[in-house]
């Protein structure tokens, strides 16, 4: 077992990082010295494991985040529709480039001739040209005839398949509802825990969201609608809008679409996600190199910077941290990437392609939303022309700091908010420090107790400018008021 010195932190950074916890990261000590190398939220995968050790790891990085004093968000990532095949067995077959083979419903054995796929509509929908794909997408099928009881395919790249591997069907042909029971049982554990996001696999429609069932936020936990569907795609603008954030999930999208189209979907899904004033998680291999090296692939470390540079709010961490060698300095090594590719960001070309774009005019309530809007824009040339040391956005649901955000000022985002769980949300949104203020009252007095705040921690000293946004007072449904102080 891998022992750390006490870590000391240097980097600061905008991008945030989400890290999945696993075997490899899931003691205390470990979990510790990930967050004080530079994770912002943690994401709970229960496509493994028990739901049950899942709510116990919940409860130990709370308190694990409570001893050192840091807003760490918690993730739980819904398993989603999973299809799997009949088990190979622990040593597993091979299939070979050119081999044809069978696909039949049912769940007990395959073999390299035939593959049983744990779907009983297997046979209903599918055509000949379709590609199914097993595991990570490594190795694929085109299927070549429908018979009476099987599929008939032919594996266009082979290779070992062991255990049980997942099935990808392609989502339009799939007949699963999402979510599925089982997602909704274990998000009603998490619910009652408090976990602060919740991520939904293969999403295709804003109805898929909206069957979730859950609170808004912050009442309820933070949607994140997982984009890897050619439907998601097609129904972009829907789902950001039911969403709370949005993940660019880009494994099945590299399934769902060549390979060539991914990169541009990445930049178009972020662009418009952010724009409407929603964080945009790019994940997938972000620096999987490092699940047994000491170091990423060039490669990985251009790919994590370019995230950064298409405007990605978090970049996430999947086996790297979960079964890798050693979580802490994956996470370290994403955190210095993240910082320098910060320092290089272009927020003034950046701004150029978001301020056209208008958060949530299209909404309910879009008066409201169009204040708002109104005022981080105005925010954010403010604080350059006035060398502002930080912005200070005292919000309630969190809405207003992730507006401020969409225009990545180079001014620091200070999220005031006396809400835990708005708190750990704001982990997951760009270049903001989340604060505690004890409540919502008129506004001179939620300003001073704000400026005090931003003195006895460090974020601004006196004489210095600070812009603050904030309410009239403690019922006021817009951020209205936006103002240059000096720090007493």
């Amino acid at each position: 077992m891998l022992t750390y010195a006490p870590a000391i932190v240097v980097v600061v950074k905008r991008t945030k990082i989400l890290a999945t916890i696993g075997p490899a990261s899931e003691s205390p000590e470990v979990l510790k010295h990930m967050m004080l190398a530079g994770m912002d939220a943690v994401r709970l995968n229960l496509s493994h494991g028990s739901v049950e050790h899942a709510l116990m790891l919940h409860r130990r990085i709370r308190q694990v985040a409570v001893e050192l004093g840091r807003e760490i968000g918690t993730l739980v990532d819904l398993p989603g529709p999973k299809v799997r095949a009949g088990s190979f067995g622990e040593s597993g077959v091979v299939v070979n480039d050119g081999m044809h083979v069978r696909l039949t419903p049912g769940n007990t054995a395959s073999t390299a001739e035939m593959i049983e796929v744990d779907y009983e509509e297997l046979l209903d929908g599918i055509t000949p040209g379709d590609r199914i794909c097993f595991g990570d997408g490594a190795i694929d099928a085109e299927v070549t005839a429908v018979l009476g009881d099987h599929l008939q395919a032919r594996v266009i790249h082979g290779g070992v398949l062991k255990g049980r591997p997942g099935v990808h069907i392609p989502s339009e042909r799939l007949r699963i509802a999402t979510p599925t029971q089982e997602d909704l049982r274990i998000l009603d554990a998490f619910v009652e825990e408090g976990v602060d996001m919740v991520a939904l696999s293969f999403v295709r429609s804003a109805s898929d969201v909206r069957r979730l069932g859950t609170e808004i936020h912050p009442r309820g936990p933070l949607v994140i609608a997982k984009i890897e569907t050619r439907a998601a795609v097609e129904n972009l603008q829907g789902i950001i809008d039911a969403s709370g954030a949005v993940m660019v999930a880009r494994g099945d999208l590299g399934i769902e679409y060549p390979m060539e189209d991914v990169p541009h979907l990445q930049k178009m899904i972020i662009r418009e996600c952010i724009a409407h004033g929603r964080p945009a998680i790019t994940a997938t291999q972000m620096l999987e190199s490092m699940a047994q090296a000491p170091t990423p692939t060039r490669a990985e470390a251009t790919d994590v910077v370019n995230a950064v540079f298409d405007g990605s709010s978090v970049v996430m961490l999947s086996g790297e941290t979960a079964v890798g060698d050693d979580p802490v300095n994956v996470v370290a090594t994403m955190a210095r990437l993240c910082e320098r590719a910060d320092a290089e960001f272009d927020s003034r070309a950046w701004v150029r392609l978001v301020a056209p774009l208008r958060v949530g005019e299209n909404m309910p309530g879009g008066e409201v939303y169009g204040i708002t809007d109104a005022m981080t824009s105005a925010a954010a040339r403010v604080a350059e022309a006035v060398h502002a040391s930080a912005i200070l956005c005292l919000t309630r649901s969190g809405f207003t700091v992730r507006a401020m955000a969409r225009f990545r000022p180079k001014t620091p985002i200070l999220g005031f908010s006396p809400d835990e769980r708005v708190r750990r949300q704001l982990a997951v949104s760009w270049g903001t420090t989340p604060v505690a203020m004890s409540g919502f009252s008129d506004n001179e007095t939620m300003v001073h107790e704000a400026l005090t705040i931003t003195k006895r921690d460090g974020f601004a000293r006196s004489g210095e400018n600070v812009v603050v946004l904030a309410g009239t007072d403690a019922s006021s449904p817009a951020t209205d008021v936006l103002r240059v102080m000096r720090v007493p």
